[in-house]
């Protein structure tokens, strides 16, 4: 940890500053407008679009390398690495423990990258762009992740990381079928249950910490949501308990075990539970959706209205900085799937269907 961490952890929390220029970049997120404007462009279009936007600096610094797509989703990627550098800058205190530890989802997103590229044999280059360098890991490590010549190599590196036992565990899954899918959960599941260790179990719900708390154990929840909704609606025989995340309210082991083999039942037990009166129009949508990406979407947009509400009644909390990194983050996977779609030749209604629009 550096001298510089450390004296930033030291010191008091800075609310007030850090939600303020939480709100000012809020205010210039893309809205149902743009994207409305977007899905009915091509690609070399939407890249002029962005140059008029606050992604004008990505989109020109790498313009000379990159068109169309490719273009676009580097440039996404660098901004929003831009964006969370600067929430680490400006916080302080308990405040600047919270962001960091959050801000590990990034470097989830890198390890399954540099993993994804090795095992579909990538160029070196290609994998370092889509690296989000906004995570806990420093350039050295990132760079012998990406200089890394095997997965085992980079299960190696990994060691000594909240990540270490974890991979390792699954490491030998993998050897065995092959399948990326025990090392990516593994992933997942490390940088999840290390979101809560440490913080207590039950705060005041009231004070910082009990906020922050609420949140996390609340995406803990959706992300045990989604991976029984996964199971229950695709029929495959899988073991539940391999997919379970602690530190959630809502489900424990034993529940995710018998709901994911029963959609109905599943869907009941969150109308019943804490989260119903939040979730009922996403409820609704998910027993109308017509398949997995219809489910995902709509929790995706539910976590989104929670963290927005949480914002709303606790507006000198960590809980605005927490509904903007969701929110920025919903911004570029929109401008992704809207770029990758038109790309494919799909049309506005096609497209529109894959965002996640409040």
């Amino acid at each position: 940890m550096s001298s510089r961490t450390t004296a930033k952890r030291d010191r008091s929390s800075n609310y007030e500053y850090v939600i303020a220029r939480v709100r000012s970049r809020g205010s210039v997120l893309f809205d149902d407008d743009d994207y409305r404007k977007l899905v009915r462009m091509g690609t070399s279009e939407i890249a002029r679009f962005m140059e008029e936007t606050e992604y004008e600096t990505e989109m020109n610094a790498l313009g000379s390398r990159y068109s169309g797509v490719d273009l676009i989703e580097y440039a996404l990627n660098r901004n929003l690495a831009k964006h969370f550098d600067d929430l680490l800058e400006w916080s302080e205190g308990a405040l600047y423990d919270y962001i960091a530890r959050y801000l590990r989802k990034f470097d989830v997103w890198n390890i399954k990258t540099v993993v994804r590229g090795l095992y579909s044999d990538a160029e070196r280059t290609e994998v370092e762009d889509d690296l989000i360098r906004a995570g806990e890991f420093g350039d050295e490590l990132l760079d012998q992740l990406l200089n890394a010549t095997s997965i085992e190599e980079v299960v190696e590196l990994l060691d000594g990381t909240i990540f270490g036992d974890s991979m390792a565990e699954a490491y030998t899954v993998y050897e065995e079928t092959d399948v990326l899918v025990p090392l990516e959960n593994a992933a997942d599941r490390a940088f999840y249950e290390t979101l809560l260790s440490g913080l207590p179990s039950n705060p005041e719900i009231d004070s910082p910490t009990g906020l922050y708390v609420e949140f996390l154990q609340t995406e803990v929840d959706f992300r045990n949501l989604r991976n029984a909704l996964r199971l229950a609606r695709s029929g495959a025989d899988i073991e539940a308990a391999e997919y379970y995340i602690e530190g959630g309210k809502l489900f424990d082991e034993q529940q995710i075990a018998q709901l994911s083999t029963n959609f109905d039942q599943l869907i009941a037990t969150v109308r019943e539970s804490t989260y119903g009166d939040d979730l009922d129009q996403a409820l609704s949508a998910l027993e109308d959706a017509e398949n997995l990406i219809d489910f995902e979407r709509a929790l995706d947009v539910a976590l989104q209205e929670y963290a927005d509400r949480l914002s709303n009644r606790y507006p000198l909390s960590v809980c605005p900085v927490l509904s903007y990194i969701l929110a920025k983050e919903n911004e570029v996977d929109n401008i992704r799937a809207i770029a990758r779609g038109r790309e494919a030749g799909l049309g506005p209604d096609e497209i529109e269907q894959e965002l996640v629009i409040l």
